[in-house]
């Protein structure tokens, strides 16, 4: 679980582009000041380049922290 966080942590600095973010399972859109609904479907898109993964909107809607996006890529892996 601790390389998916490492992973999500690149993908979050890069859709951000702030350097000094590091996501953990309780983070949330509150907790990033850029993390609207535009940038939502940016780093979704990431993410999935990422992991190599589809979410599907089911997924997408229930997710409500990191630490719900990270057990969806460790189920997926």
């Amino acid at each position: 679980m601790n390389e998916i966080y490492n992973r999500l942590n690149e993908v979050f600095r890069e859709v951000f582009d702030d350097d000094s973010i590091t996501v953990n399972a309780e983070t949330t859109a509150a907790d990033i000041e850029d993390w609207d609904s535009l940038t939502h479907i940016q780093l979704i898109a990431a993410v999935e380049d990422e992991f190599g993964v589809k979410f599907s909107m089911k997924q997408v809607s229930s997710m409500k922290n990191v630490g719900e996006m990270a057990q969806i890529l460790a189920d997926a892996q």
